[in-house]
């Protein structure tokens, strides 16, 4: 399982890629290893807002339906759209090409209540 040591996590398996006032979020390895082969994103519309523990999109999986939680709160700056047409780039490049939303937020202490990679890797084992 691949954990990068450059990323924040949440306890709900998201990635975050904090760079300057924007947050680049995905679902994690161990995530989409547990969903399976994904096969459908709802996603917001760019410059609606993300509410940190509330869903802003769900993800479809052969196995299972699942809500997509906001690591922390701000507006929607961009949507990686080709997940629409190409779901499956969530499983074979989570941390990369997979990536889902990026967000703008303007309180960095958001970030304090985010886990290392340590201490996710606690988490899942």
């Amino acid at each position: 399982m691949n954990i990068p040591p450059n990323l924040f996590y949440s306890e709900s398996h998201e990635w975050i890629l904090i760079e300057n006032d924007i947050a680049t979020i995905g679902i994690t390895d161990y995530a989409q290893g547990e969903l399976g082969d994904i096969v459908y994103f709802e996603l917001p519309e760019e410059g609606s807002e993300a509410v940190k523990g509330e869903p802003f999109g769900t993800i479809e999986a052969v196995k299972t339906v699942a809500d997509l939680y906001a690591p922390m709160s701000g507006t929607v700056a961009e949507i990686n759209s080709t997940l629409l047409d190409e779901p499956e780039l969530a499983n074979q490049d989570p941390y990369g090409k997979g990536w889902i939303i990026k967000i703008g937020f303007s309180i960095s202490v958001q970030s304090k209540n985010l886990l290392s990679a340590d201490e996710y890797s606690d988490i899942v084992g």
